[in-house]
């Protein structure tokens, strides 16, 4: 299942715990957020699930694509 997460305007550690809780429920999500420590947390959390991420930069705002192996 397919999900989308906006986490802009959102301080860590609120994006990657919704993050994570969202992943339980779904296989391939999309994040957009809008600050660097968070945009690093949930790529960080990614690898060490070993889940599939990518980050397309957008002027001051980042959308993070995850998927489940």
């Amino acid at each position: 299942m397919k999900k989308n997460l906006d986490m802009r305007g959102y301080s860590c550690p609120i994006p990657l715990l919704r993050t994570r809780d969202a992943l339980a429920n779904c296989d391939d999500l999309t994040v957009l957020i809008d600050e660097p420590a968070a945009r690093e947390n949930i790529l960080k959390f990614a690898a060490s699930q070993n889940y599939k991420a990518e980050c397309s930069d957008g002027k001051g705002e980042w959308t993070l694509h995850i998927v489940k192996p």
